[in-house]
């Protein structure tokens, strides 16, 4: 090869790699880019739930019933995280009204099960697993809610795609496989979950074939019979005889009462942006009382990962989250101060309990004036869905009724034994959520729908993403895959206080620098916190008239748009 043409295609390849380079955003990772389509996007956590919302909209379904579908899709092929067992919460911007609405699909305790039962037992915490902990399962009433109110096609035709997958089987992938093997020594000694996840005496590995025949003929069920088939049917009635073989409370009446509740979505804005959440029984206002907080300070003037931004950040969620756990709970049993929690003027106050050069090792909370599934949707009409569905704590309770092919969640763990508490425990009572969507508006039009699953990681991760969409100026994309913050330990809703200021966890991307900066400031750090969460994402680029996606690179998420 003449060795003019050997330069020249040196000076290629060196142009490509300099161009690999300069999409890191001033750190050591680098990003993918976003997914851009003009007729639709769906983004979820396992790719086969994203084709199967996709293709939903391909055939003339609206965001709606592609957000239903993937969640359908999604129990099944990651059963780690969610299921129709569990709760499940929405934000649907809707382009026929231009509005936005809220749903809260999350069920109550036990009508039979009471605080003094508790004390008799001598116990101090609700248990995490077995039957105690189970509440009302609300995912399949909130799927009835959003398709009564803008669905377009058939449940029949929503449901189809799991019920096949279910019958003919899926490939499992390695972090799926992971998790559910991780769940073995505590669940496998609850009667029905071996049944239904250990077939061969073992959970499935990477790349196996898993069916769960018993979860197809429940959701034939409910695609025809609807959600009386589950709240009121056979499904309903043997739940309720299994619980009660396990020692458990959970009855056919509280599952034949259960309600969903269309709520209104509360805001903030941050530098312009409107930033949307579901208020309590959820915890989504804290991110909304952590940027209120940040706002007040030159975050762009830090940057991104400097340990003035990490200290501001973590001593700002530290004020949010003692407020999380005194005051959010259901409202329905309580006065919440909503509206003072996330405003301006209270975060002007509480702001001056921050010390730019120390950690705070107590904070108390305000004074009262006056691991998870997130998918989004969007589609050709301008419809978008920010919905998140859990079991909690993985695949739940442990409970595995008889011939159902679910797991119901132990949410009901997370209720206060203390008296007098907001979020103690009552028969008919909401615990406290984890689970959070959100979105974003920017002049009283739809610009972003996202969320970040992982407990107590989301209302973090939240502020984090406007944070660097905003302020760090991030795609959408490398807004998600920036490395994250996470500081542990504070107070809970359980009733639980914060220790000598917790602990904070950093990903790999921020310097040993800065590390040293932080322990001078009187951070305690540590690289075992658990899940930094994981996130999907779908903006509306107006002038272009397109969607962006994103998804997670910490997972198995997918975005993908047509």
């Amino acid at each position: 090869m003449p060795i003019a043409k050997i330069i020249a295609t040196f000076a290629i390849f060196s142009s490509l790699s300099v161009s690999a380079y300069d999409r890191i955003t001033g750190e050591t990772f680098a990003s993918r880019s976003e997914v851009i389509a003009a007729n639709g996007m769906v983004a979820t956590s396992q790719p086969l739930a994203t084709q199967v919302g996709l293709d939903v909209l391909k055939q003339g379904g609206n965001a709606i019933d592609a957000a239903i579908a993937a969640n359908a899709m999604l129990g099944l092929v990651e059963p780690t995280g969610n299921g129709i067992g569990g709760d499940l919460f929405a934000i649907v911007w809707d382009a026929k009204t231009q509005q936005l609405y809220g749903l809260n699909a999350s069920g109550r305790s036990p009508k039979s099960l009471t605080l003094e039962y508790f004390k008799e037992q001598g116990m101090n915490k609700i248990p995490s697993h077995g039957p105690l902990p189970v509440s009302v399962p609300g995912a399949v009433d909130g799927w009835f809610e959003l398709h009564g109110k803008f669905g377009s096609l058939p449940m029949t035709t929503l449901l189809a795609p799991t019920i096949d997958y279910a019958k003919k089987g899926f490939p499992v992938t390695e972090l799926i496989a992971w998790y559910m093997q991780r769940s073995v020594p505590i669940l496998s000694k609850f009667d029905g979950f071996k049944e239904t996840y250990m077939p061969n005496g073992a959970t499935p590995q990477k790349g196996q074939i898993f069916t769960n025949p018993h979860l197809a003929v429940t959701l034939e069920k409910i695609a025809t019979g609807g959600r009386d088939a589950f709240y009121k049917g056979d499904i309903a009635r043997s739940i309720a005889a299994y619980m009660k073989e396990q020692g458990g409370f959970l009855s056919y009446e509280d599952l034949a009462s259960h309600t969903s509740d269309w709520v209104e979505p509360v805001s903030t804005n941050y530098r312009g942006y409107d930033v949307w959440e579901l208020p309590p029984n959820g915890q989504g206002i804290a991110a909304l009382q952590i940027l209120n907080i940040l706002e007040q300070f030159d975050i762009e003037g830090m940057g991104f990962g400097s340990a003035e931004y990490i200290h501001t950040f973590v001593e700002a969620k530290k004020l949010a989250f003692e407020d999380r756990a005194k005051y959010y709970a259901d409202p329905e049993f309580n006065q919440i101060p909503v509206d003072w929690l996330i405003s301006k003027e209270y975060a002007q106050q509480r702001v001056k309990l921050m010390d730019e050069n120390n950690a705070a090792k107590r904070i108390d909370a305000g004074i009262n004036q006056g691991d998870t599934i997130y998918l989004t949707t969007a589609d050709k009409d301008g419809n978008m869905v920010s919905l998140i569905q859990s079991n909690y704590r993985g695949m739940g309770s442990g409970m595995t009724p008889t011939g159902l092919g679910f797991i119901l969640q132990d949410r009901g763990e997370m209720f206060s034994l203390e008296e007098g508490h907001f979020n103690v425990f009552a028969p008919g009572k909401r615990p406290f959520h984890t689970i959070i969507p959100a979105f974003v508006t920017k002049n009283a039009k739809p610009w972003l729908s996202f969320g970040v699953m992982g407990g107590g990681t989301q209302p973090q991760m939240h502020a984090q993403i406007i944070v660097n969409l905003i302020d760090f100026g991030m795609n959408l994309q490398e807004a998600g895959d920036a490395p994250r913050i996470l500081h542990s330990g504070s107070s809970e809703p359980t009733g639980e206080r914060m220790l000598d200021g917790g602990y904070i966890s950093l990903e790999s991307g921020f310097s040993a620098k800065v590390r040293r900066q932080l322990l001078h400031k009187g951070h305690v750090l540590t690289d075992v916190s658990g899940s930094f969460g994981g996130y999907q994402a779908i903006l509306h680029d107006a002038k272009n008239g397109v969607y962006y996606g994103a998804s997670e690179s910490r997972k198995d998420g997918q975005a993908a748009g047509y």
